[in-house]
């Protein structure tokens, strides 16, 4: 067995039983670090096959910024889970009859599907001079940068507006005021006083 077989069944293997405890714990948080971990694991499987840009895409933003959020949401909101599961028995039919489905599907469509004649050797000797991060930078920085940069003032839009609308201010507490700082005079800064000659400390 070479290196690359042994690294597929550790990662498919970790993957397949990491994705199966995030159905299965009962604990939310734990739920998402075993997603955190189904996600590294995912990545180490496309780094095996040379996808190395979408390994990194796994690994920045859905560990970083997607699985982490649901952590944070899961703790902050402190859902009552137990009552969300009452419900649960009577909705399993219609739930095992849709993933029945889906199970036909995906067995109807693997049990069909086969390799075209020449395909696999063409695919073997297509190597790129290149990686794939460097082929998709050159087109996503030439092509699309106006869409690049689009998309990027989007997000900062958005997420400065999800962060005006959910900060709540505290009463009695003290903040800085940049503009109430810088109107301050002398006359406001200081108290000069004069004490009379032997009436002081």
């Amino acid at each position: 067995m070479t290196m690359a077989a042994l690294f597929f069944y550790l990662f498919a293997g970790v993957a397949v039983a990491s994705a199966f405890m995030v159905i299965a714990s009962r604990n939310p948080v734990h739920s998402v670090l075993f997603l955190i971990l189904t996600f590294v694991n995912a990545a180490g499987l496309f780094i095996l096959i040379g996808a190395e840009y979408i390994a990194m895409l796994l690994v920045v933003v859905y560990v970083g910024a997607v699985a982490v959020l649901f952590l944070f949401v899961v703790m902050m909101l402190d859902v009552d889970f137990v009552e969300l599961r009452q419900g649960f028995l009577q909705y399993l039919p219609v739930g095992a009859l849709v993933g029945f489905i889906f199970l036909a599907e995906l067995v109807l469509a693997f049990s069909s599907w086969t390799f075209g004649a020449g395909v696999t050797g063409a695919v073997a000797n297509a190597r790129p001079a290149v990686s794939n991060t460097v082929q998709i930078g050159r087109v996503l920085y030439t092509d699309y940068l106006y869409f690049f940069q689009a998309a990027g003032l989007v997000l900062l839009v958005a997420m400065i507006g999800a962060i005006v609308l959910t900060l709540r201010h505290k009463e009695n507490v003290k903040r800085q005021s940049i503009a109430a700082q810088n109107a301050r005079t002398k006359a406001m800064a200081i108290d000069i006083v004069k004490v009379p000659s032997g009436k002081g400390l």
